[in-house]
């Protein structure tokens, strides 16, 4: 179930500065609320969320030239979620594990 509701952990320069004060940003489903975002977070990370912030991305128009002409498009809004853990914890994006690594130490 947690697996539906979170899509991808959003990897950029400002999330992992943010990563270190316990702020992690995962773009998730549009129809999942706070309290689901949550339960998925401790349920695939094994770690107590703090709190919640969830946010709409709007969708973005695009468009580009090509022999045929013009072609004009937008691309889908999306959903992303703004997730505090509780002090002292921690998530590993990149090996998809929770406090494993602090766990084994």
């Amino acid at each position: 179930m947690a697996s539906h509701i979170l899509i991808r952990p959003v990897v950029t320069e400002k999330s992992e500065l943010t990563a270190k004060k316990g702020h992690y940003v995962f773009v998730v489903e549009r129809k999942a609320n706070k309290i689901e975002i949550a339960r998925a977070i401790e349920a695939m990370f094994n770690v107590s969320v703090k709190a919640v912030n969830t946010l709409v991305v709007p969708g973005k128009a695009k468009s580009r030239s090509t022999k045929t002409g013009m072609i004009r498009g937008i691309k889908p809004a999306y959903k992303k979620a703004y997730i505090t853990v509780a002090d002292g914890e921690s998530i590993n994006i990149y090996s998809g594990a929770g406090n494993e690594e602090n766990a084994a130490e």
